[in-house]
């Protein structure tokens, strides 16, 4: 009996994406990869001088290393990367779904992006996210950065110990967060109150920080399913922070909320 093309179609994707890799590099990024056992690695290429930094990483991570020559480093990564002699092929990581980041107990931190794609500012959100002990980040799954090398470098470890899911529709995921009780924080230059006075307000058990992409900020939609907008308060009226600026100073400020609580 011949398959329904829904079928056929589904089980194309689903082998597509398992053969997709990401190509880490930076010999922080590459250490903490090697070190994460939930991190299925493929191929590892070094220099000496690499291999002999990250040796004990190599060793925990039962691969054989290819030694290759500094001045001819031809994995296949681009040419701007600043890879300091170190690159692993990898899957990327399955950090599982909202079920699984709504069933852990507790008080909890989230940070959701509104289609933010830069690499380099989603990296620094994960790095901020790991030190304030968020639960996630998450991102849209079409219009987020996905994992790559740049990312995993600008996180600087943090992407091998910190949820980044990337879901199909962040409105249905705001309406879920809602129905379980969180808090949806969007932040935005024009927003109605200071983010302090509304954490103050409560309830700050359960905070999901939304924030949007540089320029275009929160889409109207996003807006619309926030609890409330609130502003970073600023000295002046110069300038504004960048989102992964703006992701630290709002976690930040949410973690100590809820440790004050």
């Amino acid at each position: 009996m011949k398959k329904p093309k829904w079928v056929i179609e589904k089980e194309r994707a689903r082998r597509a994406s398992a053969a997709e890799t990401v190509w880490l590099f930076g010999l922080h990024a590459v250490r903490d990869a090697l070190m994460n056992p939930a991190r299925e690695k493929l191929r590892l290429m070094l220099t000496q001088n690499a291999a002999d930094r990250l040796g004990d990483a190599v060793s925990a991570a039962g691969i054989e290393p290819e030694i290759v020559d500094a001045r001819r480093f031809d994995a296949p990564l681009d040419p701007s990367s600043v890879h300091q002699g170190a690159a692993l092929e990898a899957k990327p990581l399955d950090w599982g779904g909202l079920d699984d980041v709504l069933a852990k107990p507790g008080p909890g931190l989230l940070v959701l992006l509104d289609r933010v794609s830069d690499p380099h500012n989603v990296g620094a959100v994960l790095r901020s996210a790991e030190v304030f002990g968020a639960r996630a980040v998450i991102g849209v799954a079409r219009h987020s950065a996905p994992e790559t090398g740049a990312l995993a470098k600008t996180a600087s470890g943090a992407l091998e110990r910190q949820p980044y899911l990337r879901l199909r529709n962040l409105a249905d995921t705001m309406e879920r967060l809602r129905e379980e009780g969180w808090l949806l924080l969007g932040l935005a230059g024009e927003g109605e109150v200071s983010l302090a006075a509304a954490l103050s307000k409560g309830p700050s058990e359960k905070v999901a920080l939304v924030l949007g992409a540089e320029g275009p900020g929160l889409r109207e939609r996003t807006r619309e399913l926030c609890d409330t907008l609130v502003r970073i308060e600023a000295a002046g009226t110069f300038g504004s922070l960048n989102v992964s600026n703006a992701a630290a100073v709002a976690l930040y400020a949410a973690s100590a909320a809820q440790g004050a609580g």
